[in-house]
């Protein structure tokens, strides 16, 4: 618990620095004010910008329970460098597992109307077992990520790809890679396959990835197409083909990604934020490329010793690799009540929050060396979160109940930290 304290205080840290509101001068020029502008829009994204170079701030510091503490470099080279092509890549040391990971990758330019890059990529990293995500989905960063804090399940891939992002419009926006990937779980596991037994993973996938965004209003500013009203609902879907037999890969599978988000803004920052995420797997799919539905609770033995911090869109009383499944559904309702003015400084705002979560496995026998159970019955939790209490700051409280209600009641509840700071 101290460690993770510890871990909690030190990757903040950045954050307070850099969140500090400024006094403005009197004799502070527009031009700098646009730089100032610039500058913490960059920081927003994650990237600390200099001339001919962006260093990316994901790669500074982080911590889990596989690597413990992961630091290291990364960035991607400016347009100032050239606006027709780029080169990107990270070096980074996992100090508990004593491992270097890198990628090295870089991208041309080949339309600037329509933004369409073509990229490659060679990355020798970790990566989340259970996780996945979509090819156009826009660049997040925090700097801090709560579930990151406790995973532990991990597996190891090289992948080389190829990728093409391409804005089919304003409002629509695609991304296709061609990969080939060696996956080797760093936990015990085997995947039994027409009676062989595989215990890492040779991958060649080809994907699709659309975006579609219908409601989102769009405006030329300084030469620049840019997104002036954030529309609602928001589309994503994405199909994976894993094909056997193409450069040494051993499995062929289809998978089916999908998300919708919905927003209803009642203004003064209260409102309702609805989230769909569905995924299918389909033939012969090892647990790398299977799902879970975002845990983020650790397994101990009391409410305190479980005490850490709530993720954005996390089930906090799912415990670490309780389920897995090759179909599931989950749905989430946010809502955000108007902020509590006790002052200008001072303004907590209440959110509740219920999540539900449905899936099934196929042939779970095929899955050997790890236990976990499938989510058949429908896996409910629900709670509220009271968020920037003091820096950023708050406390979570939840309560899993339905299908999955555990017999020992405290097992049931789960309560947190939550961080939540914009700069």
């Amino acid at each position: 618990m101290l460690k993770r304290c510890l871990a909690i205080i030190l990757l903040c840290l950045p954050s307070f620095a850099l969140a500090q509101d400024k006094p403005e001068t009197n004799n502070q020029k527009s031009k700098d004010s646009l730089k100032k502008r610039v500058f913490l829009e960059n920081i927003g994204l994650g990237y600390f910008p200099t001339k001919y170079f962006n260093f990316d701030l994901r790669y500074l510091v982080k911590y889990n329970q596989f690597e413990g503490f992961r630091t290291g470099l990364g960035g991607v080279t400016s347009e100032r460098f050239s606006e027709k092509f780029r080169v990107n890549g990270y070096l980074v040391y996992g100090f508990r597992d004593k491992r270097y990971k890198h990628s090295i990758g870089g991208g041309f330019r080949l339309n600037e109307e329509s933004n369409t890059w073509l990229n490659l990529s060679y990355t020798d990293d970790l990566q989340e077992t259970g996780s996945s995500k979509f090819l156009t989905d826009k660049r997040f960063f925090s700097f801090f990520e709560p579930r990151l804090l406790n995973i532990d399940l991990f597996h190891r891939h090289i992948t080389k790809s190829v990728s093409l992002q391409h804005k089919i419009s304003n409002h629509l926006l695609s991304e296709t890679e061609l990969a080939v990937s060696r996956v080797d779980p760093t936990y015990n596991y085997s995947f039994i396959s027409d009676g062989q037994v595989f215990e890492t993973f040779r991958y060649s996938t080809s994907k699709i990835s659309l975006q579609w965004s219908p409601f989102s209003r769009f405006e030329y500013i300084d030469k620049n197409i840019e997104e002036t009203v954030d529309g609602y609902p928001k589309f994503t879907a994405q199909v994976t083909q894993g094909i056997s037999n193409v450069l040494k890969s051993d499995f062929n599978f289809t998978k089916f990604d999908f998300r919708t988000i919905h927003q209803i803004d009642y203004g003064s920052q209260s409102l309702t934020r609805l989230t769909l995420v569905a995924g299918l797997a389909t033939g012969e799919t090892p647990l790398t490329q299977l799902y879970h539905a975002y845990p983020n609770n650790i397994r101990k033995e009391t409410i305190l010793q479980r005490f850490s911090v709530a993720g954005l869109n996390s089930f906090e009383t799912m415990f670490f690799n309780e389920f897995f499944s090759d179909r599931f559904a989950t749905f989430q309702i946010k809502h955000a009540l108007k902020p509590f003015k006790i002052n200008s400084r001072w303004q907590p705002q209440l959110v509740l929050i219920s999540r539900y979560a449905l899936g099934d496995m196929s042939s779970i026998d095929q899955h050997q060396g790890i236990s976990f159970r499938t989510l058949n019955n429908l896996y409910s939790e629900s709670g509220f979160e009271i968020n920037k209490l003091i820096f950023g700051f708050g406390l979570s409280f939840a309560y899993r109940y339905g299908g999955y209600h555990l017999p020992t009641l405290e097992d049931n509840f789960a309560f947190k930290f939550t961080f939540n700071i914009s700069l």
